[in-house]
């Protein structure tokens, strides 16, 4: 017998899951989201303490695109816990909240869902949606390390690091000229989503700050669930001189894990991506990353399909688009099915509009032929950006010292997403869709953008240009540089040359090549023009160090090399 609704409960349960559940029994569970009203009363407590909702560096992050009043909304309010209370009374089985939605993810059959359905308080009720895995994913596919691959593509060392083999592939996206400008991503939080991190040990993340971690999956701080999330991890920010550097060193780090094994046909469930997102929002990431994301399904799996691939129907991408609304640098993978001639091969979220869309390239720069390509149904271009997608050097998740190649969009999108980090080191003051611009562009092929390669391969050294000889009206950071000291190289003491616009507060800083600080070499109030400092290195070791001079609206970096 089928289940049958009161005409007051109808309209709350959606269409999909009214079908889902007319074709399995009634105590079958379903995984469900529920959706409420509203939030409850006494919300001006939150509204008068925004820092009860997120971190002081959200709130920062923020301003750049929310007035000062409104640096949180509704949507960043907590879920009604007296709600939850009561769906748990009914035999719901929880999973995970959302603010954003105002909902809660979890399981009820059935009777349950009857029950839960004339609740005043409840607003609907849907199904979470899955992404069903493939085990022939491309990105899944690891490549064997022969010893003749492993071979440096600058063979007339001419940067300040040795990227070892994996020059290739940051070399293609400019970065070690970055680099040796002093930007490796500092003072940038970055959250990584994967199906796990294994190996954290491995000798390319000694040197890593990783400032969070959660299991989505299990709800537990233990994410090394599975190898996908090392490959990506490493090739976004991985450090081992003469092995592999990742464009954004020196950043934060943020790692959630929210898919069970990307090598089966596990789903990867939304709500985990959605409760991740918030989460790193919550503590003040700028830029996450995603490998992650499938439109092939298979039974008995319900789905979105390409049709669904509109930026406005997946969950997931809402999510993305409602984080760039917040600031957040949203980077997602395109997808790995190709090109098909009649419709868009894309995965949720990389249909966002404001979402940052990575496909795939050779080391050559032509296009791999795995990488998705657009247009979304509604007509837009994408993907947005490339970066080396095939035969991406990377840590090992089997050994702490041996590295391997992978081939996915799963990797060209942690490239690319350093390269914001990057950016925003630079100015962090820019928006998400700032970024996005700068990156288009600076590209391969910014005048003749396309559905198979967007707006071609990034360039980060072009976009760093574009910001330092821009110019900044209002502050006039032209004339606010960090010169080049004399002598350089030196033993033990040099001059640091600087200038500033007008007369304000400086400091100046000595880091090591990771961007640790090491000491303030000057922080106080100097006069408009060019000024002097003596810098003494008689107490450091032999290497490449960097200067970082900052004040309230702007920030220079220079590389100085100190020669016993």
């Amino acid at each position: 017998m089928l289940p049958t609704f009161a005409n007051s409960q109808i309209d709350k349960v959606s269409n999909r899951l009214k079908a889902k559940i007319q074709t399995e029994v009634s105590s079958e569970p379903h995984l469900v989201w529920i959706y409420f009203t509203d939030k409850g009363n006494d919300l001006q407590k939150f509204y008068s303490n925004p820092e009860s909702v997120v971190s002081e560096k959200s709130l920062k992050r923020r301003s750049k695109v929310l007035a000062k009043n409104k640096a949180i909304d509704f949507l960043d309010l907590p879920v009604n816990e007296d709600y939850i209370d009561q769906l748990l009374s009914a035999g719901f089985i929880f999973k995970h909240r959302s603010k954003w939605f105002n909902a809660v993810s979890g399981f009820a059959n059935t009777n349950q869902i009857n029950e839960i359905s004339v609740l005043p308080f409840v607003k609907k009720i849907d199904i979470v949606e899955k992404f069903s895995t493939r085990k022939d994913d491309v990105e899944l596919i690891e490549l064997e390390l022969k010893p003749e691959l492993i071979k440096s593509s600058e063979p007339n060392r001419i940067h300040s690091l040795n990227y070892g083999p994996s020059f290739t592939q940051i070399n293609q996206i400019n970065v070690p000229a970055v680099h040796d400008l002093g930007y490796t991503g500092q003072g940038i939080t970055i959250c990584l989503m994967d199906a796990g991190f294994s190996n954290l040990s491995h000798e390319a993340f000694s040197s890593m700050n990783i400032i969070a971690m959660w299991d989505f999956v299990e709800n537990d701080p233990d994410v090394s669930g599975h190898s996908h999330g090392t490959g990506t991890l490493s090739t976004i920010g991985g450090f081992k001189e003469g092995q592999l550097i990742g464009p954004a060193f020196s950043s934060d780090y943020i790692l959630a894990r929210t898919e069970n094994d990307p090598g089966t046909e596990t789903p990867l469930e939304e709500d985990n991506w959605i409760a991740a997102l918030e989460w790193a929002d919550s503590i003040g990431v700028d830029v996450t990353s995603t490998s992650l994301g499938y439109l092939t399904f298979d039974s008995p799996y319900t789905s979105y399909t390409w049709e669904d691939m509109d930026g406005n129907t997946a969950r997931i991408t809402i999510a993305s688009d409602l984080a760039a609304g917040k600031g957040i640098v949203v980077v997602n993978s395109a997808g790995n099915s190709g090109l098909n001639t009649s419709h868009n091969t894309l995965n949720a979220p990389a249909d966002g509009d404001s979402v940052f869309t990575i496909g795939a390239v050779t080391s050559s720069g032509t296009r791999s032929l795995f990488s998705s390509v657009g247009p979304t149904v509604d007509g837009r271009t994408k993907p947005d950006l490339m970066a080396m997608g095939s035969s991406v050097y990377m840590a090992s998740a089997y050994s702490t010292t041996d590295y391997s190649y992978d081939n996915g969009t799963s990797f060209s999108c942690p490239l690319a997403a350093g390269v914001c980090a990057l950016i925003l080191e630079v100015k962090p003051d820019l928006v998400p869709m700032e970024v996005l611009e700068i990156l288009r562009l600076t590209a391969s092929q910014s005048n003749n953008p396309d559905n198979l390669n967007g707006w071609g391969i990034v360039n980060a050294l072009d976009a760093i240009n574009i910001l330092i000889t821009r110019g900044d009206e209002k502050n006039n950071p032209e004339k606010f540089y960090l010169l080049s000291n004399y002598p350089n190289p030196f033993n033990p003491n040099t001059t640091v040359v600087f200038s500033v616009p007008k007369s304000e507060d400086v400091k100046i800083t000595l880091h090591d090549i990771l961007g640790r600080e090491i000491k303030i070499l000057f922080n106080g109030f100097v006069n408009e023009g060019i000024q002097e400092l003596e810098l003494n290195g008689s107490e450091l070791a032999s290497g490449v160090y960097l200067i970082r001079m900052t004040s309230e609206f702007n920030q220079k970096s220079h590389k100085i090399i100190l020669i016993k």
